[in-house]
Order: C-alpha cells, then structure tokens, then sequence
C-alpha cells in the first residue's frame, strides 16, 4: 500500500483542514496540476508554491487529484467533482468548494 500524499500549506489539523478553510466540511486536499504538490486550498499554493496555479487540462477527468482528509482516499476529478462527500468514508464535502472548480479544473 502506497503512503498518504504529504500535504503542503498552513494545515490547522490532520484532516487537511487550513488556516484559510476550517470548517467542519473542509475535508479535501487539491494535487495541482501546475507543480504535482497537494495542497488544501488556492490560498495556500499562492502562499508556498512560488508560481502561479494552473488547473488540470480536459483530458485529466480520470487522474486521482482530490485527497479525502478524512480517510486518505484519492478520487478522481471526476469523481470528485460529481460528489457531495468521500465515496470511501461518507465523509459529507463542503458544497461552496464548487466556487473554486474554475480554478482546479478546466474539465
């Protein structure tokens, strides 16, 4: 079994929630396609990556780039974005997260 990606940024606790998203729905962590690095929110990589965010191109639907901070499963954006809470653990999904899609995801 493979390790739990690290994730980078201003992490408040274990369930990758941050100093910018802490709610209790807040339970998601975000591979940029720009740099490979998991991060849990835009705020963070603008903070510690250094270059600015590119969003994963059309053709990526398939790759596992949503880690759930709950239960440490990766989804892909597809199913990521067609989820309201992790597939694996029930974990409910904060639905405002959808406001960011944009900047995420091109697909």
């Amino acid at each position: 079994m493979s390790a739990a990606p690290q994730v980078r940024g201003r992490l408040v606790d274990e369930q990758t929630r941050c100093a910018h998203y802490a709610g209790p729905l807040d339970v998601v962590a975000i591979r940029f396609a720009c740099c490979g690095d998991w991060y849990p929110c835009l705020h963070c990589h603008e903070a510690d990556a250094g270059h600015p965010i590119q969003p994963w191109p059309a053709d990526a639907a398939d790759r596992h780039a949503v880690l759930c901070g709950v239960c440490r499963t990766t989804l892909s954006i597809t199913e990521y974005r067609s989820a309201v809470g992790c597939p694996a653990c029930a974990a409910p999904f904060n639905p405002g997260c959808v406001l960011h899609h944009a900047v995420y995801f091109t697909v």
